[in-house]
């Protein structure tokens, strides 16, 4: 697998994860989830530059010009529910992308730190030779993307996957490489140090889902 670790270089991405960390930004669920969305953008966008391209000859008002277009037939797949903003920020920029969705979530069974993973829902297009983008905001413990990846691919074999994704652990990113094929990316704008003692991210920015939809039940 490789890592691509957008906050090795300054940019304006910078801005945007200070945003989201910042407890006192986050009380504005509204600016959160366009910061995750516009987060989405900046990680589509260097996405972009490792797909298949062609050339393509379009007609202008005064000519023809050749053009050099996306060749790559992709689908984005988002983790309910906090990776929609993310999905919508990808999407935004890989506009003729088809779109899959599945949850996972954390089941506590003994009521304490120790869970396991969920699915229960998985709706998608054919992902066979097909360019799969997964989507999920927090890489805490890396779970999560494992057992994703484990009941999609029932589905059929991508081509190639990108996950994207906006702050992970050092814990995290080591568990997805050790479990995803070698013709996988990880696009990551940053990488914090610690998991607390209930898969959390330390310093992270707290739940996702919550920040961007309200705290469930």
């Amino acid at each position: 697998m490789t890592v691509h670790h957008l906050l090795q270089t300054n940019s304006v991405l910078n801005t945007f994860i200070k945003e989201i960390r910042d407890k006192t930004c986050q009380k504005d669920s509204m600016r959160f989830r366009r910061n995750i969305e516009r987060i989405g953008e900046i990680i589509a966008y260097e996405l972009s530059k490792d797909l298949d391209y062609k050339n393509e000859e379009i007609e202008t008002v005064l000519g023809i010009k050749k053009s050099a277009t996306i060749n790559t037939s992709l689908v984005i797949c988002s983790i309910l529910r906090a990776g929609l903003p993310l999905h919508q920020g990808i999407l935004n920029y890989f506009d003729t992308a088809e779109n899959a969705f599945i949850s996972a979530y954390r089941y506590h069974p003994n009521k304490d730190e120790n869970f396991e993973i969920k699915v229960e829902y998985f709706a998608t297009p054919s992902l066979t030779d097909k360019t799969l983008i997964i989507a999920d905001p927090m890489v805490a413990t890396g779970k999560s993307l494992v057992t994703v990846y484990d009941a999609i691919t029932k589905y059929g074999i991508p081509k190639k996957i990108h996950l994207v994704s906006v702050i992970g652990s050092k814990e995290g990113v080591r568990l997805i490489q050790n479990h995803f094929p070698e013709n996988t990316d990880l696009w990551i704008a940053d990488i914090d140090e610690n998991l607390d003692n209930n898969g959390y991210i330390v310093p992270g920015l707290g739940d996702a889902g919550d920040l961007s939809f309200g705290i469930k039940l």
